[in-house]
């Protein structure tokens, strides 16, 4: 059975994935580092580590696939720094020790429109994280690209609530890149992809999750 490491576990998109591989019987064990305490389950470890200094020695870092749903907004980030230390450095960070502890597979929430020569600092932001993973040589590494989340977040985005709205209004004229992809979608992409760690690069487009 595979063990899994999952970054931002109480996010949207990652509540969705803990819950998804609790229930999957070929995950034997789930890792999930958060701030606050997750509910407890026999299969479930939830350190709590300082995300400013990952314990790169400590034992729960040996696992077979990694699932990172870990993001934040500039609102809540407060700034460009900590939203790039939040979005690029512990995700960048968590990759490279789980690596060097045996992980083989690494499966990103990433962004429509990541690209690390984009003039948004946002999809900039993405893109970096996803070339610097590349550059790490996971021998399977998948990019899941959603453009809007639909789902019940814990906390306000009225921007993207507003978008998601205008979204699904003009639902029957968009074309399915652009329109909003359930959180469960991307969970099962996320999860589908560690557990299977297909070789190479491998990225899953909004349209293949609409």
């Amino acid at each position: 059975m595979t063990s899994l490491l999952l970054l931002g576990a109480t996010g949207l998109v990652g509540r969705c994935v803990l819950q998804l591989a609790l229930q999957d019987p070929g995950v034997g064990r789930v890792v999930a580092p958060t701030r606050q305490p997750l509910p407890p389950h026999p299969r479930l470890v939830n350190p709590r580590p300082d995300f400013g200094q990952l314990p790169a020695d400590a034992d729960w870092w040996a696992v077979d696939a990694v699932v990172c749903a870990l993001g934040t907004t500039m609102r809540k980030a407060g700034s460009r720094a900590a939203f790039y230390r939040i979005d690029h450095d512990v995700p960048l960070q968590a990759a490279r020790i789980a690596l060097s502890r045996g992980a083989r597979a690494y499966a990103l929430n990433s962004a429509l429109g990541a690209d690390p020569q984009s003039r948004v600092f946002y999809s900039r932001t993405k893109g970096e994280l996803e070339r610097d993973l590349q550059a790490l040589g996971y021998p399977s590494l998948t990019l899941v690209r959603p453009g809007l989340i639909g789902g019940a977040r814990g906390e306000s985005r009225p921007a993207e609530q507003l978008g998601i709205w205008v979204s699904q209004c003009l639902r029957p004229l968009l074309p399915k890149r652009y329109r909003v992809v359930a959180a469960e979608r991307i969970a099962q992409q996320l999860l589908a992809a560690a557990l299977g760690a297909r070789p190479g690069v491998h990225v899953v487009p909004p349209e293949a999750m609409a």
